[in-house]
């Protein structure tokens, strides 16, 4: 299996390196599209509509490839992968549950391949501005395909505009839904793993008043009380006009501990001055263990490229293509380190690679569950068997 990656700033500049590709006697069957809510995501599909390229596609906080950072404009990752190894499937939630769009995509997934593997977007936020809940998501991903089964992915961005985000393929794009990537793994292979490098700081806290993703208090104290003292910005409790996610929240996030052990970042979004509690991105249960923290330090991408390696070496080879899911808050908080650490793992695996910074990820830790995550690099190589 070949991949190859094209980049532009506008869809003409698409469709020139496309043609490009296809004279040097490549022919692709899919196209994975990383794009700015800014450009037009139908023109895109048209042109590759028009060669017969099947399309998974999400919005995006900025795009890459190999050596090619930028925000606003278009990345697509192309590969001439037998149809009969892959399914695109897509479901616009609107009126059902999250758990009953899974059950529909895992059916469908499952009739397709006995032993499917799955890259995943789903939207991030619709353009009314409610959130995608990820952790019902991922949830029910595994109650649906099995907790065996492979997924990796992330959550459309809008470029931190908050005004919608969309995943889409050939023919459909919702503000509220899932695309998917189902490949036979017995064609296929997918390794990959989710890294944050976020520090615990000082002794754990305990969530003890929350309901749903709003949290009241913790340790029997105001959580927004609690969070800004932490930080320092208690001069910033009244403000309402404050971007709580986008200058504090990014930076820090919490460390939660879950049952097994291992741990995941949780972001607060804002505040409900009404209830006087933090908004968070994913729900916390009262009872639940968190530390907070402190950012990554400097080595962060030597640990990422090095788990890289690590896994390379124990799966023995290289990949064909090589996806990345990282954080829209990893750029402010890690600056170039996170082109850094996005090339280093493309050096590693010596192979194209195309990636987008989402609003939240899917996948696995290193010997880990699957979970959804905040603040993470989630990547996953791609080798044909």
């Amino acid at each position: 299996m070949q991949a190859k990656t094209v980049k532009g700033k506008y869809p003409r500049e698409i469709q020139l390196a496309l043609q490009q590709h296809l004279n040097e006697n490549f022919k692709p069957t899919l196209a994975i599209v990383f794009i700015s809510v800014k450009q037009d995501r139908k023109a895109i599909c048209e042109i590759l509509q028009k060669e017969e390229i099947d399309v998974f596609g999400a919005t995006s906080c900025g795009e890459f490839i190999n050596g090619h950072q930028s925000e606003g404009e278009i990345v697509v990752l192309l590969f001439d992968m037998a149809k009969e190894f892959y399914s695109i499937l897509f479901e616009e939630i609107n009126d059902r549950s999250i758990s009953d769009a899974v059950s529909k995509l895992a059916n469908d997934a499952l009739q397709k391949f006995k032993n499917p593997g799955v890259i995943v977007c789903s939207t991030g936020m619709t353009a009314k501005g409610e959130y995608f809940d990820g952790e019902t998501f991922v949830r029910s991903l595994e109650n649906y395909f099995g907790t065996d089964k492979i997924f990796f992915g992330g959550m459309a961005g809008d470029d931190w505009t908050f005004s919608g985000t969309y995943v889409f393929n050939n023919q459909q794009e919702t503000d509220l839904g899932i695309v998917a990537l189902v490949v036979d793994m017995d064609k296929v292979s997918l390794n990959g793993m989710a890294i944050t490098g976020w520090k615990p700081m000082g002794i754990s806290r305990t969530v003890t008043k929350s309901k749903g993703t709003l949290l009241y208090t913790i340790d029997n104290k105001p959580a927004i009380e609690m969070y800004f003292k932490y930080l320092g910005q208690t001069e910033k409790l009244d403000d309402k006009d404050f971007n709580m996610f986008k200058e504090i929240s990014i930076h820090y996030p919490l460390i939660v501990k879950r049952e097994t052990g291992e741990t995941v970042l949780r972001s607060p979004m804002s505040i409900d001055h009404v209830e006087n509690a933090l908004v968070m991105d994913s729900e916390m249960q009262e009872g639940t263990e968190f530390w907070f923290t402190v950012p990554p330090d400097f080595d962060i991408a030597e640990e990422i490229i090095a788990q890289a390696e690590q896994i390379k070496s124990e799966n023995m080879g290289d990949a064909d293509a090589l996806l990345i899911f990282s954080c829209a808050g990893r750029p402010p908080v890690l600056g170039p380190l996170v082109t850094v650490e996005n090339n280093g793992l493309a050096d590693v695996w010596q192979t194209p690679m195309a990636g987008f910074f989402t609003y939240g990820e899917y996948g696995r830790a290193k010997n880990g569950r699957q979970e959804f995550h905040s603040g993470a690099c989630c990547w996953v190589a791609l080798k044909e068997k």
